[in-house]
């Protein structure tokens, strides 16, 4: 069996493969896709330097591929474009599985950074091809500990609730989908423990020793606040969107559906912070 995993370069997509090593799969049926492969050289699989703008290469890559972890891009308003490349690619590899990481609530939500997940789960659906859809919520890595400790923490969700995880336990869950059998056709909403901001800010100040407070801030001001920090405005528009999606409820889901995956229960949001302050 043949297992290619996109984005492979990225934090997720090293992880992944780590958890399918771990799972037994050798590293002879791994492939790592991705623009800086020098980045997993030591994981021992095979690496293809493959972008998504080349669905050529994606063919190419793909031929021959039992199942394919198909981790999101990162550059938000380009991914519908390359998604379809990769989707395009796959068809015509003929990938057995494809395993797609999308958004919480992709066919539910307002939530501007899920759009272009779910035009994607729609181009999964259309081409006929097995898939799987893996909504992976917020990372707990998403919060950088110590600059809140530094900083303070600041944002737009209110109290929102956020079913906030490490990447590591989406990692897990990607990897039991693609050594387990009967997923194809299944959609996963991921998310582990619920947390609100401000408990997150109080979970860093107990653990730190340091006063961490969260501020709440209306959308705007939270643009600004980004872009005055070097946060690129659409950027920080589409973050700030995201926060106002989370105070309605947009990031909080059960964690149901990942601790069945990964067989454990979700690692609790103060080991996450522990794990930074490390």
């Amino acid at each position: 069996m043949t297992i290619v995993v996109t984005g492979a370069t990225g934090h997720l997509g090293r992880l992944a493969i780590e958890s399918l090593l771990a799972k037994g799969v050798p590293a002879s049926e791994i492939v790592g896709l991705g623009r800086q492969v020098d980045k997993i050289a030591d994981l021992g699989i095979t690496t293809k330097q493959v972008s998504y703008d080349d669905v050529d290469a994606l063919t190419a890559a793909f031929t021959g591929a039992d199942k394919v972890l198909f981790i999101s891009g990162s550059e938000v308003g380009q991914r519908i474009q390359q998604h379809t490349n990769v989707v395009e690619a796959a068809k015509k590899a003929g990938v057995g599985l494809v395993v797609y990481t999308s958004a919480p609530k992709a066919d539910t939500t307002d939530m501007q950074l899920a759009a272009e997940h779910l035009a994607t789960e729609r181009l999964l659906a259309d081409s006929g091809l097995p898939h799987v859809i893996l909504r992976n919520s917020w990372y707990t890595e998403n919060y950088n500990v110590p600059q809140a400790i530094e900083h303070g923490l600041f944002g737009a969700a209110r109290d929102g609730r956020i079913a906030g995880a490490p990447r590591v336990d989406y990692a897990e869950a990607a990897a039991a989908v693609l050594v387990g059998e009967g997923h194809a056709g299944k959609v996963y909403e991921l998310g582990g423990e619920s947390f609100t901001l401000a408990e997150l800010a109080a979970e860093i100040s107990r653990q730190s020793g340091k006063p961490v407070t969260y501020t709440d801030l209306p959308e705007d001001k939270y643009v600004d606040l980004l872009v005055g920090v070097g946060v690129p405005r659409a950027v920080a528009e589409v973050l700030a969107d995201s926060d106002r999606a989370a105070s309605r409820g947009a990031l909080d889901v059960p964690r149901t559906d990942l601790e069945a995956l990964i067989g454990r229960p979700a690692t609790p949001l103060a080991d996450a912070v522990r794990a930074q302050l490390a």
